[in-house]
């Protein structure tokens, strides 16, 4: 069950690179801070400092999760993170759970995470990779911890809008102002015809098979 709307943190989830650093820090910290002060959260203290120091001693790739509460209070936890093979294919599912377009929530990355969690529930980790959402309007949304890109010409992704009913993904973002994808509306029949790819800022680009359910 969700927690109460007044209950909840906003999260960062980031990729360390000990030769790199932080993958899309910027990008990641920008999209905090805007979400704290549209959502009325007190602004995030040495958001820096804390990332850098739970870092301090990785000798290899780490998983972070930056963790902020309504009164400006930030949390850092880490943990092993193993990149994908270049050639993974994930495979996907659509769950019956549904998102509403009309809860911008969603818009957030939060500890609110209880209807993605029914969705990733439908279905065991040996039938699925990854599971797709559909708003009421039978329109895709995106997956339990990814966002969902389709292949729209040689050079160019596209991607759902916001207004669908979904997160502001950290990677979706950088495609989008790089110029490798655009915001369009999704229909389910239209992931049979072309090349389908998920993925989020901690894991990139990732291939992907639509199965019948």
């Amino acid at each position: 069950m969700d927690r109460p709307v007044e209950d909840f943190s906003l999260i960062e989830t980031l990729r360390y690179e000990p030769e790199a650093g932080f993958v899309r820090l910027r990008l990641h910290l920008a999209r905090l801070q805007r979400s704290a002060r549209r959502l009325g959260f007190s602004a995030p203290q040495n958001v820096l400092g804390k990332l850098e120091h739970a870092v301090a001693d990785a000798a290899a790739p780490l998983r972070v999760r930056l963790a902020l509460d309504r009164k400006g209070q930030t949390e850092v936890t880490t943990a092993p993170f193993a990149p994908l093979l270049p050639d993974t294919v994930w495979r996907l599912r659509i769950a019956a759970t549904r998102l509403g377009s009309s809860d911008k929530l969603l818009r957030f990355k939060t500890t609110r995470r209880g209807i993605y969690e029914a969705a990733r529930a439908e279905y065991r980790p040996d039938e699925a990779d990854e599971v797709l959402l559909l708003n009421e309007k039978d329109e895709v949304c995106e997956g339990t911890i990814t966002s969902v890109f389709l292949e729209d010409s040689a050079d160019l992704l596209l991607t759902p809008p916001i207004s669908s009913g979904l997160l502001a993904g950290v990677l979706r973002t950088e495609l989008i102002c790089q110029r490798k994808a655009r915001v369009g509306r999704i229909r389910l029949d239209e992931l049979k015809d072309c090349p389908l790819y998920v993925g989020n800022s901690l894991r990139g680009l990732i291939r992907a098979q639509l199965l019948r359910n």
